[in-house]
């Protein structure tokens, strides 16, 4: 019986990452466009965004660029360049409004709000880690999009919203939170290699995937840690469980997404589920 629902189990992830190719297009702060490339070469065009490289992949012979859009881009008129072959071109794309409403949450430890001189750094040097690890680029040229769901549960905390600490305003939300009990089992959404992992102030212990082409997931708060730097790893394969490690109000999974060392909604990489918000 436990084979046969292992077995069924697999069969369902398969159709459902099969079934998902491309991200959801969100042209806003936080979000994703996907801009056909004008090129017949069989190799791809090199495309940049803000300095940053840009994911390219190929689909039904036509190159596309998967661009994330940071939470910081004013609305209007942007552009990518493409270098196809030494000749440089430009795409033109347009980057409409979006007001992210704001949440105000109260943590009892208040030094995870104001930081004490010492703890500042710790925090410089682990943030200097992280950024590092966003935005490293690994060539790769098959790069995994059919993403599946690591954890059950309810979404807490949504992207983008302005975060107000026991009063005080600090970042926006650069992921999603999803609730679940200590220990539960978080899965790998996709193919990639352990690009770090660390026990960080405000993150707790965390885990990121390099899926290739500056495309990483990463996972915060956890309990446990079950895979180590350089590891490669496979869909479905656990990463660690959820816990309630750094800055956190009570056990749950903050679910990441960068890509062009941008961090956008994760909510555009992965299936509908029902109950979850829309990316409207």
């Amino acid at each position: 019986m436990k084979y046969i629902f292992s077995v069924i189990y697999w069969l369902m992830l398969f159709v459902c990452s099969t079934a998902w190719a491309l991200p959801q297009q969100l042209p806003v702060p936080g979000g994703v466009v996907v801009l056909p490339l004008d090129s017949n070469a069989n190799v791809p065009p090199e495309v940049t965004y803000d300095a940053q490289r840009v994911l390219v992949v190929r689909q039904d012979a036509q190159w596309l660029a998967i661009v994330g859009i940071p939470l910081a881009s004013k609305p209007g008129t942007h552009k990518i360049l493409v270098n196809n072959q030494g000749t440089i071109n430009s795409v033109l794309f347009e980057i409409k409004d979006k007001s992210y409403p704001t949440q105000h949450i109260t943590v009892t430890d208040d030094r995870k709000v104001n930081p004490y001189a010492n703890d500042m750094k710790r925090i410089e040097a682990e943030t200097a880690k992280i950024n590092s690890a966003l935005r490293h680029w690994r060539v790769s040229d098959s790069v995994p999009l059919n993403f599946v769901w690591p954890i059950e549960g309810r979404v807490s905390g949504l992207f983008g919203r302005r975060r107000v600490f026991n009063g005080e305003e600090r970042n926006p939300h650069s992921g999603i939170d999803i609730a679940a009990a200590t220990g539960t089992k978080i899965m790998a959404p996709a193919d990639g290699v352990v690009s770090d992992t660390g026990n960080y102030f405000f993150n707790g212990n965390t885990v990121m995937v390099d899926h290739g082409q500056g495309l990483v997931t990463m996972f915060c708060h956890l309990d446990r840690v079950d895979v180590k730097a350089g590891q490669k790893i496979q869909q479905g394969e656990i990463i660690g469980t959820v816990g309630a490690t750094g800055r956190v109000t009570g056990p749950h999974l903050h679910l990441g997404v960068s890509l062009n060392n941008a961090r956008v909604e994760p909510l555009l990489f992965f299936p509908e589920r029902e109950g979850y918000p829309s990316v409207e």
